[in-house]
């Protein structure tokens, strides 16, 4: 390699993708065999271009290449020896299963889920909370089928579903799953593994008789809202207590039919005096006050928060591929780097909203300043943050000796 291509010190570039260890990409690379057949263009070059265009919010696979040409010199600490070339982008995006940046990112979660665990700015009302929702990302129909009757003018766009369940506490994914727009949000129910005592919270999109009768068997208590069109039998009401807050309009044991099944539920009616609006929450716990039930559900903003911090942050607008499997392996990408940014915010002791301190590393890639040290202290002389050895940093200042 020539002298061109070895500059001394860690730009910032490199100092994130220090928190990816190789060893895991390999070993997830390994187990799906997506180096079987490349010579070049292996699954950890692949995600270094991903991870560099993802960061850059890089919008074509063109700009890809020049931003690769511009690094150049550089290759070497993204532990690469060539830019790739837009053909061998978009072949690997297409024939590279997203399956394995999916092991990738549950690989990293598992080394990092300590060091996030108490990353949240929301303390749950409960403790060991799970949170599932889902978001759309619209894309073009014939890539995958949208929700809704077409418009009139029979166009309607498509979109991929991101499923998701969190950890309350960690503020990122635990368990993803995609489908189009058009499949109906319980499906990805089935999908959970919770253990006996867990609690989950979800929209009433999800609303699953049959799964509520098994998670009664299996001691899972869930909390949503029960739907408008709902039919249902009162069983009992419960008395309230003189500390319930006047909020909570009723406590009740309802029956509801799933065809030849029926499911009893409890059933509570809550009063927002924000909204001037009565909310009926279903669940199968007694043993939660009712005010505490209410309290949970409110917990549920938190993954509407998580899907709009992903959303703003990545450019989940713009996809470097028109296939399905691309258009998963960017998402999985963006949520890789999510989970890294989460570790890194963990690490500081200056306090950063999430948006801003990534607007601050996007711009700063390519420098040769100490990540950690720079973010506790933007403010510092450039020699006191550079990540160049002192001998490098005496070459290009003292220049008078």
């Amino acid at each position: 390699m020539s002298k061109t291509k070895k500059i001394s010190g860690q730009s910032i570039i490199k100092q994130v993708l220090n928190y990816i260890d190789p060893s895991i990409v390999n070993d997830c690379a390994l187990e799906h065999k997506t180096d079987r057949y490349t010579k070049k263009f292996k699954t950890y070059d692949h995600l270094v271009t991903m991870v560099v265009s993802v960061l850059s919010n890089i919008t074509s696979l063109r700009d890809i290449t020049n931003v690769f040409h511009a690094l150049e010199g550089k290759l070497n600490h993204l532990n690469l020896n060539h830019f790739p070339k837009r053909s061998t982008i978009s072949d690997a995006n297409t024939r590279r299963t997203s399956a394995v940046f999916e092991s990738i990112y549950y690989q990293l979660l598992k080394k990092y889920v300590k060091v996030i665990s108490d990353s949240s700015k929301t303390k749950p009302a409960v403790k060991g909370l799970k949170i599932v929702d889902s978001s759309t990302i619209s894309l073009f129909g014939d890539i995958l089928k949208g929700a809704g009757r077409n418009k009139l003018e029979g166009k309607k766009k498509g979109g991929i579903k991101v499923h998701a369940m969190i950890d309350a506490l960690a503020d990122v994914p635990t368990l993803i799953k995609f489908s189009s727009a058009a499949t109906h949000d319980h499906t990805f129910l089935k999908d959970l593994k919770l253990e006996q005592g867990s609690i989950v919270v979800f929209d009433k999109g999800y609303n699953d008789y049959t799964q509520y009768a098994q998670w009664n068997n299996e001691g899972v208590s869930y909390i949503t809202r029960q739907k408008r069109n709902a039919k249902y039998i009162s069983l009992e009401e419960f008395d309230l207590s003189k500390d319930a807050p006047d909020e909570i309009l009723k406590d009740e044991l309802i029956e509801a039919d799933k065809g030849d099944e029926k499911v009893w539920i409890r059933r509570i009616a809550y009063w927002d005096e924000q909204k001037k609006k009565v909310y009926e929450f279903i669940t199968n716990n007694i043993y939660l006050e009712p005010d505490k039930i209410a309290d949970i559900y409110k917990n549920r903003w938190q993954i509407e928060l998580l899907f709009k911090r992903l959303k703003q942050n990545f450019p989940l607008k713009y996809f470097l591929g028109d296939s399905q499997n691309a258009i998963e392996i960017q998402i999985w990408v963006s949520l890789i780097i999510q989970l890294i940014m989460l570790v890194i915010k963990a690490k500081l002791n200056k306090k950063w909203s999430f948006s801003n301190m990534v607007s601050v590393v996007r711009f700063h890639l390519a420098s040769y300043l100490d990540l950690i040290k720079f973010l506790n202290d933007p403010f510092r002389k450039w020699e006191e943050i550079s990540s160049k050895p002192p001998d490098q940093l005496k070459l290009n200042f003292d220049l008078t000796g």
